[in-house]
């Protein structure tokens, strides 16, 4: 079969029913997402081959997995993931990628040279969700820089708390290829979709869709800042009943002025200030739609209280909850439903957590404010801060951040294996802010050396929470907001997190931890 025929079959390939019987797929990964795309098309009759870069235990174990369920053949290792293998002899007619994949990966970039198409784990899901004999979820997309996962949380709350049968999947918790094989099925799936997993994507069209703000991220995978847009702005194709846009961040509006969605599909805005029409908004403390409502034209519906998502409620964490409200709006859940997914709704942790509040100090985690547009949210939510920053950059440019809370910063404490970015971005715009890097060498609170190895995370956790009980006062936060990624020191944020809360709770709050371990 040549390229242009496979490609033909590829077209007619557009539900679960469709045959799919011995079509050659390589799955690039076998992470989350890629073990969940050769499941599904082992189930689904096709042969596979799986190729990972890293040859480990858990991998290994993934790929007796695999071979228990069905045919498959599993390379692992550093070669096998540079060149494109053949499946059962002969050429591939589809990739598979794991979002993580560069296009230039010499796999891909091979594929992509001989014509071969590539999908992502979501357009394969998309492709398979309608499913006879049982019911095909709705999709609400969620894609942004920062506050997706929060977003697709609060959706997830609102819709069930309609009575609905929902999950939250995508770049977050539940594979989706999981949920959509599910055998109970699903009224709704709120889909969190980063810029990785939207540039494999093409066919999805969505119920409603939202882009929640687009700032600097993931240069160093796109390539540039406009392919980024790009690839973010792809969340609106296609879309049916809403396209929904951050009115306080003009880029994403403009993605859905540009966008090809379906006949009757609308613009709505969301903004933490009071609406205009065809908006949701806040008025005197309340969420209040002006979107969804016959009399929106001259009033709006009242669908919660600020307060019903926590005493304290960051501005940003506002806005992520009336994002969410648009979402299931569209959907048709009643304002009713909406308030009570905010009063059940759980933050997912590492978020601008209250680890503790000491001698009048509070000392806040937010591990996952991965990009300068995370710490700026961050950042204003407070007066006097001793910041800690620093890590994997990601190729992003700091000077915005700086300028804008240079104000702010009482001192900033530098984590991470290289943060010259950030410092040199400090020097140049608050030069006269305090700026410590524990690896250099310090004296601590106690009198003993802080001297730390940039290799391990955790010990240069312990120096910057010591450091910055040094310099903390009454009326202080200390946050850490690192503004770049954790994988230079860290597995993922979420350890980051935990780093800083068990350093937190073994110095701020007495535990203690002897010199050698500092």
């Amino acid at each position: 079969m040549t390229f242009e025929g496979a490609t033909d079959r590829l077209d007619h390939l557009k539900t679960w029913d469709a045959d799919w019987a011995g079509l050659r797929v390589v799955v690039a990964g076998i992470g989350l997402s890629g073990f969940s795309a050769a499941d599904t098309l082992i189930e689904l009759g096709a042969r596979v081959v799986v190729c990972d870069a890293t040859d480990s235990e858990e991998n290994r174990a993934k790929a007796d997995t695999l071979r228990i369920v069905g045919a498959v053949e599993v390379l692992l290792g550093a070669e096998p993931a540079q060149t494109l293998p053949d499946v059962e002899g002969s050429a591939p007619e589809l990739i598979v990628t794991s979002p993580g994949w560069r296009p230039n990966q010499p796999l891909l970039a091979a594929a992509a040279g001989s014509g071969i198409p590539i999908w992502g784990d979501v357009e394969l899901a998309w492709r398979v969700r309608v499913r006879e004999g049982r019911p095909t979820a709705e999709w609400l997309t969620i894609t942004g820089t920062n506050g997706k996962t929060t977003t697709v949380t609060l959706a997830e709350s609102m819709l069930r708390a309609a009575g609905l049968r929902a999950v939250a999947a995508g770049n977050v918790g539940t594979p989706l290829l999981d949920a959509i094989r599910d055998p109970q099925g699903y009224d709704v799936i709120a889909v969190e979709l980063s810029s990785f997993q939207l540039h494999w994507s093409s066919s999805i069209a969505p119920l409603a869709s939202v882009c929640l703000n687009l700032a600097e991220d993931h240069v160093d995978w796109h390539g540039s800042f406009e392919a980024y847009r790009a690839d973010k702005a792809k969340i609106y194709e296609n879309t049916q009943i809403a396209c929904i846009y951050n009115v306080e961040d003009p880029a994403t509006e403009r993605m859905v002025e540009e966008a090809d969605v379906q006949e009757g599909c609308r613009a709505i805005g969301f903004t933490t200030d009071t609406p205009a029409i065809s908006m949701m908004g806040v008025v005197d403390g309340l969420l209040v739609d002006r979107a969804f409502i016959e009399q929106r034209k001259d009033s709006a519906a009242e669908l919660a209280s600020v307060t019903d998502l926590g005493e304290v409620v960051p501005r940003h964490l506002v806005a992520n909850a009336l994002a969410a409200a648009a979402l299931v709006r569209a959907a048709g859940v009643p304002a009713a439903a909406v308030r009570d997914g905010l009063r059940n709704f759980s933050p997912s942790g590492h978020r601008i957590e209250l680890v503790a509040a000491r001698d009048g100090v509070l000392w806040i985690n937010d591990s996952k404010a991965t990009n300068p547009h995370a710490a700026d949210a961050s950042l204003s939510s407070f007066h006097s801060v001793v910041w800690i920053a620093g890590g994997l950059s990601k190729g992003v440019d700091y000077t915005d951040l700086v300028r804008r809370n240079v104000t702010r910063f009482k001192a900033v404490v530098l984590i991470g294996k290289d943060s010259s970015d950030l410092a040199s971005a400090l020097a140049r715009h608050a030069p006269d802010v305090p700026l410590i890097h524990p690896a250099a060498g310090h004296t601590g609170k106690d009198g003993l050396p802080v001297e730390n190895s940039n290799s391990d995370g955790v010990l240069a956790m312990r120096a910057a929470v010591s450091e910055s009980l040094r310099i903390a006062e009454d009326g202080d936060t200390v946050l850490m907001a690192p503004a770049a990624a954790s994988m230079d020191q860290f597995p993922s944020y979420d350890r980051r997190g935990d780093a800083f809360i068990e350093a937190v709770r073994g110095i701020v709050e007495g535990q203690g931890f002897t010199a050698k371990e500092l």
